[in-house]
């Protein structure tokens, strides 16, 4: 159907969709979740095509596919793989979407009976969950993140056509298409080492003036890195603190306590989120075993990658969100009336 970010569309029946799956809960290697039975015969806006994504169960860099998008707001609950609360941003394939007028999309959703979706999700649940034949190990997880390998194909950095895939079908803007360029660019002269306290004093100069971002390839550098348990509940307003700050809780890997501190993550330094929830388990997508936090870390509503700085997956719409230890965060009053643009 060639959607664009925009258009609106309806989530097929169970039963469409269901046709279209082969013996393993997939379309084109790519499974059809449980979780996403939910929306069946739901209105929903593309917020972007899936033309590429980033592989984060082999850390292979970008990723490329087809006949595949993204919607506003449709992320994974995990309510059928052990309740991960990763919530993932959902892949859907063209085919399980119908396209519909834009003028149209208030009309009323269509309702399935509890029966026709029951069924469905006894038959998808299968593809999502293996037990071990003894037992005694815990079960293992199938989902789009730990087979995103199997459905897409490598991309490379250097293949300029994604970027023009990027702006061509409204993924990306013309700004940012050129700002994103600029900061390759920049970061490729920095990492030569040739007059690299003048290029990044020259960059945090310009960007304090701008009130942005810092130069944000820093590292931590401590040996031994320090908790902080702040007890943060769903809905509390919390501040990002300054980046300065938070490389003062990190290795020389740029890691505390295991988590590791993003290089995306330092444009939300000094802003200010609500919490989204408390993260205590995900899928680990490698081995697709349930990985349980022994610090649980934090979720922060729409504060999620934007991939301008990954040098090997640049403007992945994946939106996958970050995950932020208490230390990094400080508590802002009920007063407070600060937001993050």
């Amino acid at each position: 159907m060639a959607l664009r970010p925009g258009d609106y569309v309806r989530v097929k029946s169970p039963e469409e969709i269901l046709h279209t799956l082969d013996q393993n809960g997939s379309f084109d290697r790519l499974p059809f979740m449980p979780e996403m039975l939910e929306f069946c015969g739901k209105v929903y806006r593309v917020i972007s095509r899936a033309d590429k994504t980033c592989d984060t169960a082999t850390r292979t860099g970008g990723r490329q596919l087809s006949d595949t998008v993204h919607l506003e707001g449709r992320r994974c609950d995990g309510s059928a793989h052990g309740g991960c609360q990763a919530t993932c941003l959902l892949f859907w394939k063209e085919v399980w979407l119908d396209s519909i007028p834009s003028e149209d999309h208030a009309r009323e959703s269509i309702s399935y009976s509890d029966e026709e979706l029951e069924a469905a999700i006894r038959l998808l649940s299968a593809y999502s969950t293996s037990f071990a034949t003894t037992g005694s190990e815990p079960p293992t997880y199938s989902c789009q993140a730990t087979r995103l390998p199997e459905f897409t194909q490598p991309l490379s950095p250097w293949d300029m056509r994604q970027y023009w895939r990027d702006f061509n079908s409204n993924n990306v803007g013309l700004g940012r298409l050129f700002k994103v360029a600029f900061y390759s660019g920049y970061a490729k002269i920095v990492s030569t080492g040739f007059a690299y306290r003048f290029w990044v004093g020259l960059f945090d100069s310009i960007q304090k003036l701008r009130k942005r971002p810092p130069w944000p390839f820093r590292s931590g550098t401590l040996r031994v890195t320090p908790t902080e348990n702040l007890d943060l509940a769903v809905g509390e307003l919390v501040r990002v603190k300054t980046f300065d700050e938070i490389l003062q809780t990190l290795n020389k890997n740029n890691k505390n306590r295991g988590l590791f501190f993003d290089t995306e993550m330092v444009r939300f330094c000094g802003k200010t989120y609500r919490v989204q929830r408390r993260v205590d388990k995900i899928i680990n997508e490698e081995t697709g075993e349930m990985l349980n936090f022994g610090n649980p870390c934090i979720i922060l509503e729409d504060v999620w990658c934007s991939s301008d700085w990954s040098a090997c997956r640049r403007l992945c719409p994946r939106s996958i969100y970050h995950y932020w230890r208490e230390i990094w965060l400080e508590r802002v009053s009920d007063s407070t009336t600060a937001k993050a643009s």
